[in-house]
C-alpha cells in the first residue's frame, strides 16, 4: 500500500475532526464508508451533529456537494431535476436537480414521502437517473448521506426496506465525552469551524483511493466467515427476513476498506467483527417490534452481535 494513501486517509480523518471533536470511531466509519463507494445513514437523536458530520465530511473532499432538506411537500423532480421546454428549439431540455453532485447530503430524508424516497433508488445503486426515457450519469464519485432522527414520528415517513438496503452502512453518532462536549459548548457557531475546513483530498484522489480498497487481500477463511455471518442472519429465530447478498457485499467491501484505514494489505476477522453491526443490523428485519425506531434499532444491534459472538471465528 502507497504510503501516499495512508497520508491521504489520515489528513480527511483529521480534518473531519476539527469539527467533530471526541468522535474518532464515528469519523473513522464515515471514511469507510466513502473509500467502500457506499452511503451514509446518520441516525441519532436531534442535537448530536449528525448534519456537522456528513457537511464536514463533505467540505473535506474537493467535489461538488449539495444539501436537500427533506420535506413532505417534495416530489420527485425537486431531487432529480425536471425536463423544461426550449422555446427556441421546441425540444425539452434537461434541468438537474440538486441529485447530481458528488456528495448529497439528505437531510431528514424520513421527512419526505415515499414517493419521493424511492426517487434516490435508482441513483443510490446505478449511479444515473432515469427522466424521459434517457439515462443521465451522475458524477463520480458519488455518495449520499443521509441523516434522520429515529424518535420522532410527528411528519415522517418509514424509510422501506428496499431504500435501507442501499445503505453500505448506519452510524449512531452517541454524546461526546464530557471534556469534548466543554469544547463544543465553548464553539459558538459549528458552521464557522465547517467553512474554515480546507479539502483533504482531491475528487481524483479518493477514486485513486477507492480503486485501492479492490486490491485488500480477504482470505478463503476470512470469505467464509462473513458468508457464516450473514446466512445465519436469514435462520435466527428471532430474526423475520435476514440480510440480503447485498449485505455480505457491504460487509465485505467494508472490511476491506477498514483494513486500509488501518494500513494493513489484508482483512483480519476483527475488521469483520468490528463492521458486523454497522453493515448488517438496519439491512434485518426482527419478529419482535420495538415501541420506536430506536428501540427496534437497539434490538437488531444484539441480534447481530449475539450471531457474531456464536460463529466460530477463522484462526
Amino acid at each position: 500500500m502507497r504510503q501516499e494513501s495512508i497520508a491521504g486517509i489520515q489528513r480527511l480523518i483529521g480534518n473531519v475532526e476539527q469539527v467533530m471533536f471526541g468522535k474518532r470511531e464515528v469519523v473513522e466509519l464515515c471514511v469507510i464508508g466513502l473509500l467502500a463507494r457506499g452511503h451514509l445513514l446518520i441516525e441519532d437523536v436531534p442535537g448530536i451533529g449528525k448534519t456537522t458530520l456528513a457537511q464536514s465530511l463533505a467540505r473535506s473532499i474537493d467535489c461538488s456537494f449539495t444539501r436537500i432538506q427533506f420535506t413532505s411537500d417534495m416530489l420527485p423532480s425537486d431531487v432529480l431535476g425536471v425536463s423544461i421546454l426550449n422555446p427556441k428549439s421546441n425540444e425539452f431540455e434537461f434541468r438537474q436537480g440538486p441529485i447530481f453532485a458528488s456528495v448529497v447530503l439528505a437531510d431528514e430524508i424520513n421527512r419526505t414521502p415515499p414517493k419521493t424516497q424511492s426517487a434516490l433508488l435508482e441513483a443510490m445503486s446505478e449511479y444515473t437517473v432515469s427522466m424521459d426515457g434517457i439515462s443521465h450519469k451522475l458524477p463520480r464519485p458519488f455518495m449520499v448521506i443521509a441523516t434522520q432522527n429515529p424518535i420522532e414520528y410527528e411528519g415522517t415517513y418509514v424509510l422501506p426496506e428496499s431504500q435501507i438496503d442501499r445503505f453500505l452502512l448506519r452510524v449512531d453518532i452517541g454524546y461526546p465525552p464530557e471534556a469534548d462536549e466543554l469544547r463544543i459548548m465553548r464553539r459558538h457557531n459549528p458552521l464557522d469551524a465547517i467553512a474554515a475546513l480546507k479539502p483533504a483530498l482531491t475528487a481524483e484522489e479518493l477514486l485513486a483511493l477507492q480503486a485501492e480498497v479492490s486490491d485488500i487481500t480477504v482470505d478463503n477463511s476470512v470469505e467464509q466467515y462473513i458468508l457464516n455471518i450473514v446466512r445465519t442472519t436469514r435462520t435466527h429465530e428471532q430474526v423475520r427476513l435476514g440480510a440480503s447478498p447485498r449485505g455480505a457485499q457491504a460487509l465485505y467491501e467494508s472490511s476491506q476498506a477498514r483494513a486500509m484505514v488501518e494500513n494493513r494489505d489484508f482483512v483480519t476477522p476483527d475488521d469483520v467483527k468490528i463492521l458486523a453491526v454497522p453493515t448488517l443490523a438496519h439491512r434485518i428485519l426482527v419478529k419482535s417490534r420495538g415501541a420506536d425506531l430506536a428501540a427496534a434499532a437497539l434490538e437488531r444491534e444484539r441480534i447481530i452481535r449475539e450471531i457474531v459472538s456464536d460463529i466460530k471465528v477463522p484462526a
